[in-house]
């Protein structure tokens, strides 16, 4: 089982950036799926999720409203649609898929907000 982001860089303030994670290996769109982040000297933290089930959506409030989480079970494929960039927002990203006792993460990728 494997995922793998793509899509991190180095934008500037208010700009737009959208993140991929593939997914292999594991029938994903029976797995619940998320966001996290993880900024230097800080502990990862969520960031968006959206079920298997019915596709809700949750998100940490600092990012409610800019990003936009989703999912494409025919490409085995999530994203992370991010707008509004801040500078707090740099961190790498990873990946999360989980259900029941299996869950898998991805290698991370990283995003850099800076004028």
């Amino acid at each position: 089982a494997q995922l793998v982001e793509s899509g991190g860089g180095l934008v500037q303030p208010g700009e737009s950036l959208r993140l991929s994670c593939a997914a292999s290996g594991f029938p994903f769109s029976s797995y619940g799926v998320s966001w996290f982040r993880q900024a230097p000297g800080k502990s990862r933290e969520f960031v968006a999720g959206i079920s298997s089930t019915d596709g809700s959506t949750n998100y940490a409030d600092s990012v409610k409203g800019r990003f936009t989480i989703s999912r494409d079970n025919a490409k085995n494929t999530m994203y992370l649609q991010m707008s509004s960039l801040k500078p707090e927002d740099t961190a790498v990203y990873f990946c999360h898929a989980a259900r029941s006792i299996f869950a898998y993460w991805g290698q991370g990728t990283q995003v850099t907000v800076s004028s």
